[in-house]
């Protein structure tokens, strides 16, 4: 498959990017400093900011993942580029702060959530309820767990839809690694179109 990812040299994107190579995908790493061509990863110097030269870029490919910061993205305007191009499907890589708790509020909502993601994270609540109301587009928004950071790439994820997961200990992580695997699983064999859905181990 042709897979474009935007935001290809962040910490989620590049990890997406190199699963996809891995597993013989042609991969378009756009972003403002994509770095170097590697085997299967063709990089593109890009502002995905801008609307129309994004949508040009994408024209042709299967899939496209975006990895950018939610903050800064302009959710409609990056939904209006990908619409544009004609590429089948959307895929985001979200955040946890819409999940639900155990006491059935969004985490967003919990009174010890950082003040220094809620700017974020809302932008990421925002980016979910605009696909919600889109017509037409098949688009996935892959969420990760409450902690998404380096570790290993252990080959193993459970997958939810709208609940918080948290492992045997309580503790609700997933690497940057697995959720690359997740994401690239959900490429390959689509089970969430027009939804969201969770990772976690």
């Amino acid at each position: 498959m042709k897979v474009a990812v935007v935001g290809a040299t962040g910490r989620a994107g590049s990890e997406i990017v190199g699963e996809l190579a891995r597993r013989g995908h042609e991969v378009l790493a756009i972003a403002r400093k994509p770095g170097e061509a590697a085997e299967r990863v063709t990089p593109l110097a890009l502002d995905a900011a801008d609307s129309a030269a994004l949508s040009e870029a994408l024209r042709g490919q299967d899939a496209v993942v975006t990895a950018r910061r939610f903050a800064d993205t302009d959710a409609a305007a990056m939904i209006g580029a990908v619409t544009a191009s004609g590429v089948p499907r959307l895929l985001v890589v979200g955040g946890a702060a819409s999940l639900r708790t155990a006491d059935g509020k969004r985490l967003f909502d919990s009174a010890h959530f950082p003040e220094a993601y809620r700017a974020e994270a809302g932008a990421g609540i925002a980016f979910l309820d605009l696909l919600k109301a889109s017509e037409g587009l098949d688009w996935t928004f892959l969420s990760p767990s409450m902690l998404f950071d380096t570790g290993p790439r252990t080959g193993g994820y459970r997958s939810g839809k709208d609940d918080l997961l948290h492992d045997a200990e309580g503790i609700s992580f997933i690497s940057f690694a697995d959720y690359a695997i997740a994401m690239a699983d959900e490429i390959e064999s689509p089970k969430h179109s027009r939804e969201r859905f969770t990772v976690g181990y």
